[in-house]
């Protein structure tokens, strides 16, 4: 009861005739209307009408009365107008009416006259209460220039502070429903400025807001950034951002929180090594606020523990749904999220593996503790091994298309090629199945050939490894891959993954009499021909060297006379292989008359060769005789 009549009474003042009442009436607003009585607030709201808080607003802010009364009293206007503003915000239909839109603009300017005051947090509850109410509210915060009053106040925000939560919460609304790409757009030296602040409040705080912060530095980190404004944040590194980053991550993956948080950590920390490069995870140093930071040992462990636990959960329920479930557009929309998300685990692995192989070729470094590394290397083996039985799973189900499935090999390829005995008997039993992948938009394998090749090399020096891939015939797979890629330049990095693709044909090649590795002509002729026009043009010692050592080894399947004949020789390829093979025999002697060099071993592989086959090819051999 008497409660009412106190609201009753306040109403009487705010519709008062005389300014004097009405603001006395407003000095009760915020005493006798609270926060979640929203049916008292709408009534005084009512009753006072826009028009005065529009009134009241201007004169704080010295554009309305200029009076010397007013002017007298305009610190207290501005207080008691903005202070009755937010309140009345309380209330959803208030906060997202056209009036209250409105007066966005009006309180970016009020800001920074209140900077540091009750009236700045006042400003700020205001803002984020007429954003969140609507659309509307949103997209005049951002069209009035929000993001400018964000980057230049958040980094003199004090810690802590509601004004500084209720800022951080408005960035978030703001790449949640204007979009980060438009953002980028509009302003992307701000966006870089607001990351750099978020970063370092993600490693200080220690309570809700956290996960806000998360949430928005995996949403703008994990976008594709155009090369300029990649460029630009890379060279933010000078204020700390990254390695705040990381003691914000690693906080999240060592306490427990939900699926969600963690999947975004995860994500986070991809996307920064992504950014900056696998050493972010294991960088040592000082930060201003931290004052511990978290052990290079630990952040490994941390990070790849959660993404191998990602990684068993992920491809466990991918498969059910796959191969159990009862098909819908639901459920085949879930799939995908999760194919999505076990990709992000799968790339931080590899990074992993990366920074370890890194780490390893480094002597004495003092970064990872031999039982650490025996850790990694054990928790690598058994997601390899988690992934391969999911690939087993695969080929059981007649299934070799999937970018999941490639994503798999890709892994699996990047582990093998530190470590290419590991899994040796699942590997050797999944080979011809894993060279068969093809991805989503793939008309063949291609990808999958290219992720093993590192692999393959390793494994064909011996012959363990050759017999394991000759013995379905994958030594001509890995030839038809050769020709195509030589064919079309398909890919960036060409000649790397050329050569590695050569010197995996060449182990097999050096082991054809104790191995009896078949190669039929149709296939050598190929070969032959892309060699050819492969080197046509090149000055380089190595391809050319490269190119003729397996021309050497191919020729003691033919003979010249055999190669002319056939439909697929074009003379024109035949007078690129003569020179080819003239150029490098020159090239051995020459290098007969010098000291043993990198390409001795090529060098011998020729001149052994030409040994054999000269007396096939009479026009490779009165060019060299003569």
């Amino acid at each position: 009861m008497e409660q009412s009549q106190s609201l009753d009474e306040l109403l009487k003042l705010l519709k008062g005739e005389r300014d004097e009442q009405r603001l006395a009436g407003l000095l009760l607003v915020t005493k006798i209307c609270k926060g979640d009585d929203h049916e008292s607030i709408r009534k005084v709201y009512e009753a006072v009408g826009p028009q005065f808080l529009d009134r009241l607003l201007r004169t704080g802010m010295g554009k309305g009365a200029t009076g010397s009364t007013a002017g007298a009293n305009r610190d207290a206007y501005l207080q008691l107008s903005v202070t009755v503003i937010a309140a009345f915000c309380r209330v959803p239909e208030i906060a997202s009416s056209g009036d209250m839109i409105s007066k966005i603009p009006l309180i970016f300017e009020v800001m920074p006259l209140g900077s540091c005051t009750p009236v700045l947090a006042e400003c700020y509850e205001f803002l984020f209460l007429v954003s969140t109410a609507s659309d509307d509210g949103v997209m005049k915060f951002y069209g009035s220039g929000g993001m400018n009053v964000l980057a230049s106040q958040m980094p003199t925000l004090p810690d802590g502070s509601q004004s500084l939560d209720l800022a951080i919460k408005l960035a978030q609304i703001i790449i949640s429903k204007v979009t980060i790409p438009k953002v980028m757009l509009d302003y992307p030296l701000k966006l870089l400025s607001l990351v750099a602040t978020m970063a370092r409040q993600f490693a200080i705080v220690h309570n809700a807001l956290k996960f806000e912060l998360l949430s928005f530095l995996t949403a703008v980190l994990s976008t594709q950034f155009p090369a300029p404004l990649r460029e630009a944040l890379w060279s933010m590194t000078d204020n700390n951002w990254p390695g705040y980053v990381r003691v914000g991550v690693i906080a999240i993956l060592q306490n427990r929180v939900g699926p969600t948080e963690k999947l975004q950590a995860l994500i986070l920390a991809e996307s920064m090594m992504s950014i900056i490069g696998e050493g972010w995870l294991i960088d040592q140093t000082a930060l201003p606020d931290v004052q511990e930071l978290p052990p290079a040992e630990r952040s490994v462990l941390l990070v790849l523990e959660s993404a191998r636990v990602e990684v068993s959960v992920l491809l466990n329920e991918i498969a059910y749904l796959k191969y159990e479930a009862a098909t819908s557009s639901q459920i085949t929309d879930t799939m995908q999220q999760k194919q999505r998300n076990v990709a992000t685990s799968f790339s931080l692995v590899e990074r992993i593996i990366k920074l370890v192989s890194n780490i390893g070729s480094k002597e004495d470094t003092g970064i990872m503790s031999g039982s650490t590394f025996s850790k990694v290397i054990s928790g690598l083996n058994e997601t390899v091994g988690v992934v391969l039985d999911y690939l087993q799973d695969a080929r059981e189900h007649k299934q070799k298309k999937g970018d999941d499935l490639l994503a798999s090999v890709r892994l699996i390829g990047s582990y093998l090629a530190e470590a290419p005995d590991a899994c040796r008997g699942k590997v050797e039993e999944l080979l011809e199945y894993m060279l068969s992948v093809e991805g989503e938009d793939e008309t063949g394998p291609f990808y999958s050939i290219c992720f093993l090749l590192p692999m393959l090399c390793q494994i064909t020096m011996d012959d363990y490894g050759c017999k394991a891939l000759i013995s379905f015939g994958g030594h001509k797979t890995v030839v038809q891959y050769l020709v195509k890629i030589i064919a079309e330049k398909k890919m960036a990095g060409d000649d790397d993954t050329i050569l590695l693709a050569c010197d995996t044909v060449m182990n097999i090649l050096l082991k054809k009499e104790q191995l009896h590795v078949v190669m039929d002509e149709s296939t050598i002729i190929d070969l032959l021909v892309a060699l050819a026009y492969w080197t046509e043009h090149s000055e380089e010692s190595s391809d050319i060297m490269m190119a003729s050592s397996i021309c050497s080894l191919l020729f003691d399947y033919t003979s010249e006379k055999a190669l002319l004949r056939h439909p697929k020789f074009d003379k024109n390829a035949y007078t690129l292989l003569f020179k080819l093979m003239r150029r490098s025999l020159t090239k051995c002697g020459e290098a007969m008359l010098e000291e043993k060099n990198e390409e001795s071993d090529l060098q011998e592989i020729i001149t052994a060769g030409y040994s054999r086959w000269s007396d096939r090819f009479p026009s490779i051999k009165g060019a060299v005789e003569r």
